[in-house]
């Protein structure tokens, strides 16, 4: 059993990715024990638990297919386990597969909203039960479901979802004093992003936003960081975090 003296304790599932990589560090900077998700990638994950432990944070690496009931069960077992409890999760584990709806393969759609969706929901049932008062439960949407991008439907529509659960699931934890809101990234520097596109495409949405430049995956840990710590009087919202993209 590990141990930890931090007062507070985060779960991030997709932990060992671009942007869960980065809030992961990030919570860990904050003073919270982090528990790194992974689904596949377990020496991914040990480099995440490795940094973070290498700065003088405390972290473990715990696995499971969020969309899997048992799996999410375990997790959070082990988080309970190692820290004595849970007082963040950050949903940032999906996938982005893009297409037109015309031609848009439904094998596609269903492994898409299965991670984006019921993996989203698989979390947030556990999250609702285990997460400690004053804590904070976070997940992730995107911007294109304002911006409504085409080439986006399929993916969008599992992120919609997200959002709308999201909302609901801070009204039904009323009295328990647990936030939930969802962060909707704008263009974001990651693989997940950057895959596929040609130069010219990243410079167009680089210039899109005010701000001409694609975000980092710091800008968006900053705002979990936000929703996960201080901000104790926002609640059922969405966060945009993408520098001002109409």
């Amino acid at each position: 059993m590990t141990t930890s003296t931090a007062s507070r304790v985060a779960l991030v599932t997709g932990g060992s990715g671009g942007i869960g990589r980065a809030v992961a560090e990030r919570l860990a900077q904050d003073g919270l024990a982090v528990a790194v998700h992974y689904a596949g990638n377990r020496a991914r994950a040990e480099e995440v638990v490795a940094a973070i432990t290498a700065a003088g944070g405390t972290a473990i690496a715990v696995a499971g297919d969020v969309a899997e009931e048992n799996d999410m069960r375990a997790a959070f077992d082990a988080v309970e386990n190692a820290f004595g409890g849970v007082d963040v999760v950050v949903n940032t584990a999906g996938i982005m597969l893009l297409g037109p709806v015309a031609t848009f393969g439904l094998d596609d759609l269903d492994r898409m909203h299965r991670t984006n969706i019921r993996g989203t929901f698989v979390v947030s049932q556990q999250a609702a039960a285990r997460v400690r008062a004053g804590g904070a439960i976070i997940n992730f949407s995107t911007s294109v479901v304002r911006t409504q991008l085409p080439g986006y439907a399929a993916y969008v529509a599992s992120k919609a979802a997200v959002e709308g659960m999201t909302l609901i699931l801070a009204r039904e934890l009323r009295g328990k004093d647990i936030t939930v809101n969802a962060v909707g990234p704008g263009p974001t520097a990651t693989p997940l992003f950057l895959d596929g596109k040609d130069e010219t495409t990243i410079a167009n949405f680089a210039k899109a936003t005010p701000l001409e430049r694609l975000g980092a995956p710091g800008d968006i840990a900053e705002a979990v960081s936000f929703l996960a710590g201080p901000a104790r009087w926002v609640n059922g919202q969405v966060l945009y975090a993408n520098g001002g993209l109409a």
